[in-house]
């Protein structure tokens, strides 16, 4: 009997010995990452509207910045917008704090020994504005009158060279949004700014009725440039191609003329210029 019990254990024993072990069933398969767009840092000066401002809660907006998302999506990269002070943007620029400059900055000969830029993405001429009723002939006839620019810019140039020479007061602000509130307390007596930007920023304004464009436009190469492009650092040849397509693309598309009719449509101008 003990023989038969053995006998049977151990025919037990080999059947459980050759039986197969089923499989577990496979995990499904993790769906793949998507992989998110590489960031470009674009800086910005919030104080120029309607090209570079911010809304009521904060968020930079305007002309400049649509755009820069625009090339951002065509180059398949993400803006991220880093707020700079006018005068420091060219040496931020090359300290490597951000990767480009897309805030309405005029390609001149002496910006492009320093940094490179894309081709043109609008191209506006500069005016002066000056209280109505006063009597402008040249720059002569505003002699002793006080005139306010921003720091580093164009206008600047071009008032410390046409008309400070003449004996007009110049003085050059951090932020074009100051200039506008030393015209309204009355310490200036008017600006050379951007058409648009001192026509959408300040003439549009209720603290501008008082005030007007006189003269011609302005827009001499020596000072103003070629119209205002992408700003990078020298050497960065693919980016920069990268752009040009971007700025391309979108002016062959509806992409650029939505924008532009988006903030220009009722001053009945395209921006892009000639």
């Amino acid at each position: 009997m003990k023989k038969l019990l053995l006998s049977l254990s151990v025919i037990a024993l080999l059947a459980a010995c050759g039986k197969k072990e089923e499989a577990a069933p496979a995990a499904p398969a993790a769906a793949p990452a998507v992989a998110s767009p590489a960031e470009l840092k674009v800086a910005i000066d919030p104080t120029y509207e309607p090209f570079t401002f911010k809304t009521a809660d904060g968020q930079p907006t305007g002309f400049d910045v649509d755009i820069a998302n625009a090339l951002c999506e065509q180059i398949k990269r993400k803006c991220v917008f880093v707020e700079q002070v006018w005068d420091s943007m060219i040496p931020g620029l090359n300290a490597k704090k951000y990767d480009v400059i897309i805030s309405s900055m005029s390609i001149t000969d002496d910006r492009m020994k320093e940094v490179d830029f894309t081709d043109k993405y609008y191209n506006t001429p500069s005016r002066l504005v000056l209280k109505k009723g006063t009597k402008f002939s040249d720059a002569a006839s505003i002699k002793g009158k006080k005139i306010g620019v921003l720091k580093g810019s164009t206008q600047e140039k071009y008032a410390m060279g046409e008309l400070k020479t003449a004996g007009v007061v110049v003085n050059s602000y951090e932020a074009q949004d100051q200039v506008y509130l030393d015209i309204k307390s009355g310490r200036l007596d008017g600006t050379v700014a951007d058409y648009m930007e001192v026509t959408g920023g300040f003439l549009s304004k209720p603290e501008g009725a008082k005030y007007e464009l006189v003269g011609a436009d302005l827009k001499d190469p020596k000072y103003f440039g070629y119209g205002a492009g992408v700003a990078l650092r020298k050497g960065e040849d693919a980016l920069k191609a990268e752009l040009n397509g971007a700025i391309k693309a979108i002016r062959s598309a509806d992409t650029y003329k939505t924008l532009n009719d988006k903030y220009f449509a009722k001053y009945k101008i395209d921006v892009y210029g000639e």
